[in-house]
């Protein structure tokens, strides 16, 4: 890949972002939400890789990536008025058809094609598969951080926002109850990272997001979450109630630890 490459790919989903333009505000504040969320997780990527001292063609590889990782989110939500993949369909695969289908990448290196389409159709999985080579695994790592420390950004934004200014599809239709369940506290107190499925409650929610910091891969990624503290803002909006709190003092402390160790 070349940079002319990359340029040709932003403008292309610029363009394909206008197309899911619409009247109604509600609707329009969603698909804004994802583009702007895009372009906050290229920067980020591009942090993460300079870190990292990578190769140029690594570098744009990883930043083809990062443009496309939630491309398949305007489709999910013009078909399906939702982000919960389980309501609708896995947005990362629909990604990837998305790419596939327009046929985006011709033209880029024959072999970098499927390297980022299994990127995209990938970034989203709970655990990583056993059988990736290097690059495909350096990509996927690379990805799932930028895309956390954005999204940490998106919904701390959410909970402090006035109910008429909120993306309404950002917190999944999640229960808005004051309780935290068992399993999802114990997970979190395990050191373990909280699976969707396991939630009942927008807190459950919430602290799934806070377990994400036992997935992040990359020294700059920790450096980053603890310096930008949306993971500290999030977890003020949980009960002060022992039980949780234990769990968010840990790993607030676990951040802590790993962002000035190095």
């Amino acid at each position: 890949m070349e940079s002319a490459d990359l340029t040709r790919l932003r403008d292309w989903f610029d363009r394909y972002c206008r197309t899911f333009y619409v009247d109604d505000a509600e609707a329009q504040r969603n698909i804004v939400l994802k583009e702007e969320h895009t372009h906050r997780v290229c920067v980020n990527m591009e942090l993460l890789v300079e870190s990292l001292g990578l190769e140029e063609e690594s570098r744009q590889l990883a930043m083809t990536v990062a443009l496309f990782h939630d491309v398949g989110r305007f489709e999910q939500y013009r078909r399906y008025g939702t982000f919960k993949d389980v309501d609708s369909e896995n947005h990362a695969a629909l990604g990837a058809r998305v790419l596939t289908e327009e046929r985006v990448l011709d033209g880029l290196p024959a072999a970098d094609q499927p390297i980022i389409i299994r990127a995209v159709a990938l970034h989203n999985a709970f655990a990583l598969p056993a059988d990736l080579d290097g690059a495909s695994d350096l990509l996927l790592r690379l990805i799932r951080d930028a895309d956390k420390l954005d999204i940490w950004r998106v919904f701390l934004n959410y909970y402090r926002a006035p109910a008429e200014e909120r993306a309404s599809a950002v917190s999944l239709g999640f229960a808005d109850r004051p309780d935290c369940s068992p399993d999802v506290l114990a997970c979190l107190g395990e050191g373990k990272m909280v699976n969707l499925s396991q939630l009942a409650t927008l807190n459950d929610f919430k602290l799934l997001q806070l377990s994400w910091v036992y997935d992040l891969n990359f020294p700059a990624s920790f450096r980053l979450a603890w310096e930008q503290g949306y993971l500290a803002g999030i977890a003020a909006t949980l009960p002060s109630v022992p039980e949780v709190q234990e769990v968010v003092l840990a790993v607030l402390a676990e951040l802590e630890r790993r962002a000035t160790m190095y």
